[in-house]
């Protein structure tokens, strides 16, 4: 199978292909999720919660990014690897650069920042220098306690048009890829429709280009609770490489996410 690029993930939106992405952090899982077909890995700071055990993704730093980034490398041969910047990691754009750097030489292809209008001058210079972006919209989780909790965003209109402006703009900035998170679906469509960049959905319904899931909620080992937004598929298939099958073939056809794991 041929490598995934942006260019990649752009011809599928122009093709109107649906993609897969799963968080990994390390080799073995990375190894059967990209020789399975998944399209995108993200190094996410959801390690906080399901590797370290914390509440949130708040504790994670760029060592711990890093660290997971270079094993996760180590394991694919296919996958676009996006890694995930943490929290307060790009509070200044030179910041950034710094950091960025450092993810982008641990062996990530892309890096991932949550936030709208104040992150645009970053984001430009990110890819100015040959850093390319991820941005990151709707239930930003480094943002937890602003929102008083994992809360669903833009349901009321003016916070679903600030998204909307939000996502054009950082389009505009010069970001490749757009991850929005438990948004309501019409929104996440609307979204999807407005911009050429792809716009990958997580809790935001069926009509985004590409979906992504936490691996340990796909394989039904979160410990707390599955969101509503995910699916157990080991429990429906008993295999571990079936499962990610699954998933592909379910967001392929359309079939996931369902009604029962949208909001509205």
């Amino acid at each position: 199978m041929s490598k995934i690029t942006s260019s990649t993930l752009l011809k599928f939106k122009q093709e109107g292909k649906k993609f897969t992405a799963l968080t990994a952090y390390d080799a073995s899982f990375a190894s059967a999720f990209d020789s399975e077909g998944v399209d995108v890995l993200l190094v996410g700071d959801s390690m906080g919660m399901v590797l370290q055990g914390h509440d949130d993704t708040l504790p994670v730093t760029v060592e711990d990014i890093a660290y997971h980034t270079r094993c996760v490398r180590r394991g694919i041969s296919r996958s676009l690897l996006i890694a995930d910047m943490p929290f307060m990691s790009y509070a200044t754009a030179e910041q950034a650069m710094i950091n960025a750097t450092a993810l982008m030489q641990a062996g990530a292809s892309m890096v991932k920042l949550e936030g709208g209008h104040w992150l645009l001058d970053t984001i430009s210079k990110l890819t100015e220098r040959g850093i390319p972006v991820c941005a990151h919209l709707g239930l930003t989780p480094q943002s937890v306690h602003v929102f008083g909790g994992f809360k669903i965003q833009g349901r009321d209109s003016d916070n679903a048009q600030r998204i909307l402006d939000e996502a054009k703009a950082i389009e505009a900035a010069g970001a490749q890829l757009l991850v929005v998170e438990c948004i309501p679906a019409p929104l996440a469509k609307t979204i999807s429709e407005a911009l050429t960049i792809p716009v990958i959905g997580i809790g935001a319904g069926a009509d985004t280009d590409g979906q992504i899931l936490v691996m340990h909620d796909v394989l039904g080992i979160s410990s707390g609770y599955i969101p509503r937004f995910s699916k157990n598929y080991l429990k429906q298939t008993g295999d571990i490489r079936a499962a990610i099958r699954a998933y592909i073939d379910e967001v392929a056809q359309g079939i996931f996410p369902g009604s029962d794991h949208t909001f509205n």
